[in-house]
């Protein structure tokens, strides 16, 4: 069983390797490049994300942060990733599946974030490409989904250029920068569907 103190010393599990970059759990280790990233990247950032606390940046504030990816990984419904460039090995930003559904299911959503300096380079392109190839065939889900705000024009066209399809509009999704937003819904589902054995996933 992974320990809490390995997973933040070390990470627990393999990187996952893209074309450009690599992802991997977050470590301790990062902190720095991580809270300096997202320090010079904030009013790129704060408009899609949850609003910060006063305390976002600190070394404590981010061992908790740990600890929940810890907590969530252990219990096999999410997967919290960095995104390293596998040429520099720098950290370029994070993606994470979320709420994964097992049983009848067979499901995840993703959310990601890059910092303001990496963007539009197609490092996400690869990353969000790696994580679902991962979801569909060592994860062996059905289906992956990701939202986003209708004005968010940058993040519609990854999903879109990733395979994702528009679904639905949900209206007051999720509580972003501090408002309640409405969200574009978007999903990829696995190309061959009677491949997955949901029997053998609890």
């Amino acid at each position: 069983m992974t320990s809490l103190l390995s997973y933040l010393r070390a990470g627990h599990e393999k990187a996952l390797e893209g074309e450009r970059v690599l992802l991997r759990p977050p470590l301790v280790a990062d902190f720095d490049q991580w809270a300096a990233l997202r320090a010079e990247s904030r009013d790129f950032l704060q408009p899609w994300e949850p609003l910060w606390m006063a305390d976002e940046l600190t070394m404590p504030a981010y061992r908790r942060r740990l600890r929940g990816y810890w907590r969530d990984s252990r219990a096999g419904v999410a997967l919290p990733l960095f995104i390293i460039s596998r040429d520099s090995h720098e950290l370029l930003g994070g993606i994470n599946m979320s709420n994964i559904r097992r049983g009848i299911a067979q499901t995840a959503s993703i959310g990601y974030w890059i910092g303001q300096r990496h963007a539009r380079r197609g490092y996400m392109t690869d990353a969000v490409t790696t994580l679902v190839r991962h979801a569909f065939t060592e994860m062996k889900l059905n289906r992956v989904e990701a939202a986003c705000i209708p004005e968010n024009t940058a993040s519609k066209r990854l999903l879109e250029r990733c395979g994702f399809t528009r679904e639905g509009y949900a209206r007051r999704y999720l509580r972003i920068n501090g408002r309640w937003r409405d969200h574009l819904l978007f999903a990829i589902v696995r190309e061959h569907p009677e491949d997955v054995d949901n029997s053998s996933h609890p």
